[in-house]
């Protein structure tokens, strides 16, 4: 709205200093500074808000040490990243950028089911919540969304030099921007790769399976980041620091992604119009950082499903958008070590079960992180060694720019 705002109050009266809102950079700052303000402001007055409700979390006992102090922390925290999130995006942002709006729509909805998971979960003592199925069900349905979107809408588009046939050649050389459903391929020198090349493969060029393909992926993708940051919240301060170190990598990738001088010099894939997600991340970051602050240990609030489902979501989209989904398992390290370590756990025990008539365990407990617990490692210490995993992580995902 302020961005609408001292861009009428340019064209019209030439107001100065009102040209400085033209600069991403700049309201992306702004949108930081004010997302990271709120979160800091409104954090402790909605702690005591929950407090008083009594909303708070009944924590399962799994046998680890302090665990039973925690029952009672208010949980729903969020709800704090989400408004402290959705409403400098819309303060700062071109919202009729198509890539803010899925990204609100992400943000909105996932929201939406991780609140009545929580919502279920405390106030009518449901101990397991929103049923998984369901949860999934509303995972597909925000890639069928974004995938759907991100396929037909025209202002998804790109620009490259890439000369991969006689229509892009074309295209191009009239400085032209064209539908794609490319994307990008970690450490390889021709690093890009087309969904619809899967059509072609199989024998059947159809728009129709090249739409299905697209999408099934996407839906993929989303589900799998959301459920992983789901399994990574379990100790204080983890899932949220890691968030953290994964979106300021994604915003570097949309920043140059988004920069015709940048994308040009790295030659990589230029994506018109993305640099506006920036704003989104900045805001985002703004968030998470707030958050983190109550959130460390010893948490004064949790996030629950409102917040773990909605940041893995969030990030998952970005990945889509800024076409670096390939390199989410590298990016999101620490949330597939997660997903695999219950993957490999639940697998063995029914198979040692099945087979040696008595099941048995690889970890002490999973996710991975209660192993850890469970070997007698404080939890903030095991949360700080997971962010250094994850700030490796990120930069071997940024040197990939350079690395082919």
């Amino acid at each position: 709205m302020i961005y609408f705002l001292f861009e009428y109050l340019e064209n019209q009266y030439q107001l100065v200093g009102a040209s400085l809102f033209q600069y991403i950079s700049f309201r992306s700052s702004l949108a930081f500074i004010f997302s990271l303000f709120i979160s800091l402001k409104y954090g402790n007055k909605i702690i005591e808000f929950l407090n008083n409700k009594q909303i708070g979390e009944t924590v399962r006992d799994l046998g680890l040490k302090g665990q039973k102090e925690k029952t009672g922390t208010p949980t729903m925290g969020g709800l704090l990243i989400i408004f402290s999130t959705v409403f400098p995006v819309l303060l700062f942002s071109n919202f009729f950028n198509i890539y803010i709006q899925i990204l609100l729509f992400s943000t909105l909805w996932l929201g939406l089911i991780g609140f009545i998971d929580d919502y279920l979960k405390v106030f009518k003592k449901n101990k397991k919540g929103l049923k998984g199925k369901f949860k999934i069900f509303g995972q597909i349905v925000l890639g069928l969304v974004v995938g759907l979107t991100l396929y037909l809408h025209p202002d998804v588009t790109v620009k490259d030099q890439k000369l991969n046939n006689k229509v892009q050649t074309e295209l191009i050389t009239k400085n032209l921007e064209y539908k794609s459903t490319k994307t990008t391929v970690p450490f390889l020198k021709n690093n890009e790769f087309d969904y619809s090349f899967i059509s072609s493969f199989i024998s059947i060029k159809s728009e129709i399976i090249n739409i299905i393909i697209f999408i099934f992926f996407v839906i993929l993708i989303v589900t799998s980041v959301s459920n992983g940051a789901n399994l990574t919240d379990g100790i204080d301060g983890l899932a949220t620091g890691s968030s953290v170190i994964i979106t300021i990598t994604l915003g570097v990738f949309a920043w140059v992604s988004g920069n015709i001088i940048f994308s040009e010099y790295l030659d990589i894939m230029y994506i018109p119009r993305v640099g506006e997600v920036v704003i989104f991340i900045s805001s985002f970051i703004g968030g998470l950082i707030g958050f983190l602050w109550y959130n460390t240990f010893p948490a004064q609030i949790f996030m629950g499903d409102t917040g773990s489902l909605t940041i893995g979501g969030i990030i998952a989209v970005l990945a889509i958008i800024v076409r670096k989904e390939l390199l989410l398992p590298l990016i999101c390290g620490v949330f597939l070590i997660e997903t695999l370590s219950v993957i490999l756990q639940v697998t063995y025990f029914k198979y040692t079960k099945k087979f040696k008539g008595k099941g048995e365990r690889i970890f002490l407990m999973s996710p991975l992180h209660h192993h850890y617990q469970k070997s007698g490692i404080h939890e903030s210490k095991i949360a700080v060694r997971f962010w250094i995993i994850g700030i490796l992580l990120a930069i071997l995902s940024l040197i990939t720019l350079k690395i082919r």
